[in-house]
């Protein structure tokens, strides 16, 4: 018997192919059901992780009665998260989402309320914090290599959010194309654009580089493409007691990162008081500058291991130590980059610089 049950609910985020292949490879994982309104969209998972017809629901209410899951993995659209953690907490599990946060940060709140109330865990999977580079530099930074850390600068992004699907299978021209109109990642009210797609890898990880610092400002200003009703690019810079960060996203690079990198890069450049870490998505090294070596050097990343190569793992080590859940993929970490998401969202739409907001 494995020690831990677990459903996937909803699946419209792609993203949820990688969470379960996380689970199906997990040896004290069991995936006991999935659930999504639109059976087509669970195809590929069923068939990939030999999950019998039994198990694959339409109706969520029937996979949590039926399985009685310990952990949830949710994949809805960005503008649905709240009302999904609001759905599936009664039911008593542990609940992983994948990113973003939320929206907004009043629905971020009505997640975090309606989890403590049901007493489970919350944890916000951001890809990105799996990164062999960016925990590389997380480590760095702890052992004070940089010093203080005084700046981040964030670029990152994809060709765009239907170019590739789960395990990052690549689609046609044509297929994008065909998709784009009817797809939630380019709908106002379901949350989408780059700004809420990606800003909040950069706020959420460069937070946990600040140590949990938040800014006093944000300035935002993004793209405003005619035929759209969300952006492809924006530009967040966040004035620090420190001084200035900088957070941009973008859908349309030249390049998919896990491909070829683009130009600018994807990934961080954290600047400390005592060197610089150049951390960059994929690579197998990061770029570092301190005092007695200026010129900077390579440093290999961290070869990760259990249970720190993935949501899936990381989060079953806590339940199983009583740990708490730290970093990126913690509420409180989560909850500041949100409010910086929020603050560039207002800025954008008032087209000036605003403090930070709670």
């Amino acid at each position: 018997m494995a020690r831990w049950k677990l459903v996937g609910i909803n699946f419209d985020h792609f993203h949820m192919g990688d969470n379960l292949r996380f689970a199906h490879d997990h040896p004290d994982v069991e995936i006991v059901g999935i659930a999504d309104d639109e059976p087509q969209r669970m195809a590929d998972a069923a068939r990939n992780f030999a999950i019998p017809p039994e198990r694959v629901y339409a109706d969520y209410r029937r996979c949590l009665e039926e399985t009685s899951p310990d952990v949830a993995l949710l994949c809805p659209a960005t503008a649905h998260h709240a009302e999904w953690v609001e759905r599936v907490a009664p039911s008593g599990v542990h609940v992983i989402m994948e990113k973003p946060f939320a929206a907004s940060l009043a629905e971020a709140d009505r997640m975090i309320a309606a989890m403590r109330e049901s007493g489970k865990e919350l944890a916000i999977n951001w890809p990105l914090a799996w990164y062999p580079a960016h925990r590389t530099t997380k480590r760095l930074i702890d052992k004070g290599t940089i010093g203080t850390v005084i700046e981040v600068h964030f670029y990152d992004g994809n060709r765009g959010p239907l170019w590739h699907v789960a395990d990052k299978i690549e689609r046609t021209a044509a297929e994008v194309a065909a998709e784009k109109p009817q797809s939630w990642f380019y709908k106002k009210e379901h949350g989408g654009g780059s700004l809420l797609d990606y800003l909040g890898y950069g706020t959420t990880l460069g937070t946990w580089f600040l140590d949990g610092r938040k800014p006093l400002e944000v300035t935002c200003t993004v793209d405003e493409p005619a035929d759209l009703e969300v952006d492809e690019h924006a530009v967040v810079v966040a004035r620090y007691e420190s001084g200035l960060s900088k957070f941009e996203t973008r859908w349309g690079t030249f390049t998919d990162c896990w491909t070829h990198q683009p130009q600018p890069k994807c990934g961080f450049v954290v600047v400390g008081t005592a060197g610089t870490i150049a951390s960059y998505d994929f690579e197998e090294t990061v770029r570092l500058q301190t005092e007695d070596c200026p010129e900077g050097r390579d440093v290999a990343v961290d070869r990760l291991a259990p249970p720190e190569q993935n949501p899936v793992q990381y989060v079953l080590d806590c339940l199983e130590r009583a740990a708490p859940i730290l970093g990126p993929l913690s509420v409180e970490t989560s909850r500041i980059g949100q409010q910086i998401v929020d603050t560039a969202v207002a800025s954008a739409q008032q087209k000036r610089t605003l403090p930070l907001l709670d």
